[in-house]
């Protein structure tokens, strides 16, 4: 979703650029690389996490950018992700000889259908926002037309969803543009047996707190995740021991964007609780973020437990499209 202030901006200098029909063919994506995350710093370590690397990616083809979510095939290179434009985007990333992201490849974009399998539909109807994947299915929440839809995997990009999934709230609940930016599927091992889960970025209960639900399983009902203002929810991605990464992004006129990671403990996620974390990094405009929307979790062969963000650039000139990698100082375990 935008960040308001700054989207109005640049709408009012007509520089936001709106993307094309969809296309089927293999998309030119340029890259460069970005060895340090704090600008004009050479340090690795911020907070709990160690930065690896990340690219700063651009293409032709103006339905690039505008990623909401990014989810990785289990080969840890394959990646699928939703675009709020209402697309899908697959492609794999590239590293260099050190390990660390150097580029994208094999990027496609497609538009996702609607319930009548109609494609290229207004943005209202398709601001897709969150993305899981799970067995044989694609999940995805929805904004502005607040609903999480089920297609199939292999074949989302062809088809219309086969289902939805029921919102245990009244949609007089949920804010127009505020609402399930997180769509995430718990470990099937673990005590929300692979149950997708769902956390609003900022429509809030009488108390202050984010909407949050269970969809499925034994523990399907809804329970509310602790806002620190200004901050709002983007995204979730789990660790592979259950607990929950909640990815938050701030804005303010007077120190522009932020970014952070807060983690919060899988054994606390039930219905009725109320959750908060520890928050594992707070990134301002002093490192290398933009408009940070998806994360998801990679676990390398080795154990290593690495994270990726993505940026939403609206198709703006004004901002980047970012892919970051940390790792887990500690692992899944820490002292």
């Amino acid at each position: 979703m935008r960040l308001s202030a700054l989207f109005a901006a640049a709408l009012a200098a007509g520089v936001l650029v709106w993307p094309l029909a969809a296309t089927s063919a293999g998309l030119q994506v340029d890259s460069s690389t970005i060895s340090h995350f704090g600008v004009g710093s050479m340090e690795r370590a911020f907070g709990r996490l160690e930065f690896v690397g990340g690219i700063s990616y651009s293409s032709p083809d103006r339905l690039v950018g505008a990623v909401s979510a990014i989810r990785f095939r289990p080969d840890g290179t394959h990646f699928v992700a939703v675009l709020d434009t209402g697309h899908w985007m697959t492609g794999a990333i590239r590293r260099n000889e050190e390990g660390a992201l150097s580029g994208l490849a094999e990027v496609q974009v497609s538009s996702m259908l609607n319930a009548e399998g109609r494609d290229e539909n207004a943005k209202w109807m398709m601001d897709a926002e969150g993305l899981a994947l799970a067995p044989g299915v694609a999940i995805v929440s929805y904004e502005q037309r607040h609903r999480v839809d089920v297609y199939p995997d292999p074949g989302f990009e062809r088809s219309a969803p086969k289902g939805s999934y029921p919102i245990p709230f009244p949609r007089s609940e949920l804010s127009t543009n505020r609402g399930f930016e997180t769509l995430v599927v718990a470990p099937a091992d673990g005590p929300l047996a692979g149950a997708p889960l769902i956390v609003a970025e900022r429509s809030l209960d009488a108390h202050g707190n984010l909407l949050a639900a269970i969809l499925d399983g034994p523990m399907r009902g809804s329970f509310t995740v602790v806002r620190n203002d200004p901050w709002d929810a983007t995204d979730g991605a789990f660790l592979p021991n259950g607990d929950l990464l909640l990815l938050e992004r701030r804005f303010r006129l007077a120190d522009g964007i932020g970014m952070r990671i807060r983690r919060i403990k899988g054994a606390d996620i039930r219905p009725g609780a109320v959750v908060d974390g520890e928050v594992l990094i707070d990134a301002d405009m002093s490192h290398q973020i933009d408009n940070m929307e998806g994360i998801d979790v990679l676990q390398m062969p080795d154990g290593d437990i690495r994270i990726i963000i993505v940026s939403d650039d609206n198709h703006s000139i004004l901002q980047r499209d970012l892919m970051l990698e940390f790792r887990l100082i500690g692992g899944q375990h820490p002292s």
